[in-house]
């Protein structure tokens, strides 16, 4: 007897003429068990890419998590220049998996920063949210404010069902005093850089595997029941400081990125991966999914990932419709992705500036 093999039971996502060459469709993608399920409450976190998705959720009706909303006395301020306000607690944007787990460490306690404040002048800057536009008077009130904003992150981690978390660079700069990872190079945002006290770090797959898997298991001693959503932001690095061409430094760190979410998603029953990357940048992606500078996500390519996720959640069916068509307004209104609102962009700077408005 011959055995069947396993090509002719395999279902149609797994050919290529047949899932790919006529175009995706989002049922290809959904599993068995959905990424959001009615009611739940959604956190998140990552690189600029990541803030799209919660003007899209909002829009469809989904719980999306918001634990340090603006205090009244500020309302008349202008809205941050660095995503503090884009996502569940104002941490702004979290590039890399050491960077998210040292973020929750630093919630319970389980790690502090030596250098975590630049006093300057015009008050004592944040290491750690570098575009704050409130500066602390006196190291007194840093701490208090400090303190309330991680007590505030830790009531995400907590609170949350899903967690949300796109992967953006294995590049970052650390302090040699004890490997805190900052958002972005001192003295581009803020600070100044000093090659006695910062480090670049070019994170390897294991790094990146050993970090995830770490903060997975640490969500899950304050949170037994949470959930990981894992994906690669496609957006390509606005420099690099490996001394490459940036554009194999880009294919190196997605790469990598890629890579480390697959074996961290093997690893948890409860992890799993969202491929945002390959949709916008796969062989089967339109030209229109970029913008001419061939590094911003167009409001189509952010739309086409927003589809297939959706599928992939619990939920009134009719929702991603009404949710695309006023989650790309929402997103435009936001600032989409806009290299003013991400630290890494201020590399590419001469000169450092803290942006009035949101561009976009």
């Amino acid at each position: 007897m011959v055995d069947v093999h396993p090509y002719e039971t395999a279902p149609e996502r797994a050919f290529w003429s047949r899932s790919v060459t006529g175009g995706l469709r989002a049922a290809d993608f959904v599993g068995q068990t959905p990424f959001i399920r009615r009611g739940e409450a959604v956190a998140s976190a990552g690189s600029c890419f990541a803030a799209n998705l919660v003007p899209y959720l909002e829009s469809a009706g989904f719980h999306y998590l918001r634990t340090e909303p603006r205090h009244p006395s500020f309302a008349h301020v202008k809205s941050e220049g660095f995503r503090y306000e884009s996502f569940s607690a104002a941490y702004g944007n979290v590039y890399t998996a050491r960077q998210l787990l040292q973020l929750l460490q630093r919630c319970l306690g389980l790690f502090t920063p030596a250098e975590d404040r630049w006093k300057t002048p015009d008050g004592i800057v944040d290491a750690f949210r570098p575009g704050l536009r409130h500066r602390a008077g006196s190291d007194r009130e840093f701490n208090l404010l400090t303190a309330q904003h991680l007590r505030r992150t830790l009531e995400a981690f907590r609170r949350a069902h899903v967690f949300v978390f796109t992967l953006g660079l294995t590049e970052a700069w650390v302090s040699r005093l004890d490997g805190a990872v900052f958002p972005a190079c001192p003295g581009t945002v803020a600070g100044a850089f000093d090659h006695d006290r910062h480090a670049f770090r070019n994170y390897t797959v294991a790094d990146t595997v050993a970090d995830l898997d770490a903060f997975f298991r640490l969500a899950r001693t304050v949170n037994p029941e949470l959930r990981l959503i894992v994906s690669v932001s496609p957006v390509p690095l606005v420099a690099t400081a490996t001394g490459q061409h940036v554009l194999t430094a880009t294919t190196y760190s997605k790469a990598v990125l890629r890579a480390a979410a697959a074996e961290v998603s093997a690893l948890h029953d409860a992890v799993a991966y969202f491929p945002a990357y390959e949709i916008v940048t796969g062989p089967q992606a339109p030209h229109t999914f970029f913008e001419p500078d061939r590094r911003s996500v167009s409001k189509a390519g952010v739309a086409a990932v927003m589809e297939i996720f959706f599928a992939c959640c619990e939920g009134d069916t009719t929702a991603p419709t009404a949710a695309l068509e006023a989650g790309v307004s929402a997103a435009a209104l936001s600032g989409a992705i806009s290299e003013a609102e991400c630290e890494e962009a201020m590399a590419a700077n001469r000169s450092s500036h803290i942006p009035d408005e949101p561009a976009g």
